[in-house]
């Protein structure tokens, strides 16, 4: 069923600190890669697909490593989260989730296809890329499954450096596309949050389960 899909994009390069892009390039490395399996209950990937390579930095080291990426998660992203969506917007409580990065380098990693767990998502990118690699696609169509659906018909976003988006990737499957350039990184900030109507008590204990080990 296809429905209307929006974003929202602020250009937030005057909240980030003057070194931000040395402390990305100094993280990036840090991320873990693997060929993770289908996300338990989110993925949206085709019937064939039983794991996508990618890379990610938890939790955990974006805290250590970011401190400010954390805190403006809390505070200035928050109010524009809040500024979108309404007051009802709040962070995570469960800091294991709050705000991770994503990471892809060549052209052999992309992002799973799925639907997220979260009412609403904020991206900040930390990375620029050409037309024709490492694109954020949304499907419009609520029921689709696989890329090439959402291909067929979706939404393309270019990743601009310093500037977030907001979105609602609860209804709308999404994934990144793969990167043309060998040598290419891609790295985004993902953020969850939550509102009244579907507030963090809501995500799925397996999610947990499967990602940590334990809800």
């Amino acid at each position: 069923m296809a429905h209307y899909f929006s974003w929202t994009t602020f250009d937030v390069t005057r909240l980030l600190p003057p070194e931000w892009r040395d402390d990305i390039k100094s993280i990036a490395p840090k991320a873990v890669f693997d060929d993770f399996p289908r996300t338990v209950l989110l993925s949206r990937e085709a019937a064939d697909v039983t794991h996508v390579r990618r890379g990610r930095v938890y939790a955990e080291a974006v805290q250590q490593d970011l401190p400010w990426l954390y805190k403006l998660y809390r505070t200035d992203f928050l109010d524009l989260a809040r500024a979108v969506h309404g007051e009802d917007v709040a962070a995570a409580v469960d800091d294991r989730y709050g705000v991770v990065l994503n990471v892809q380098r060549g052209s052999t990693m992309r992002f799973e296809c799925h639907i997220d767990s979260n009412p609403l998502t904020g991206l900040l990118f930390f990375t620029d890329h050409p037309a024709g690699g490492g694109e954020l696609v949304v499907a419009h169509d609520q029921d689709a499954v696989g890329v090439d659906a959402v291909e067929q018909n979706g939404s393309v976003i270019r990743p601009q450096a310093g500037h977030l988006i907001f979105f609602d990737g609860h209804r709308h499957p999404h994934y990144a596309r793969v990167l043309r350039p060998g040598s290419d990184v891609r790295v985004v900030a993902v953020m969850n949050f939550y509102t009244e109507a579907h507030p963090e008590s809501e995500r799925p204990p397996a999610l947990n389960k499967q990602i940590f080990g334990r809800a």
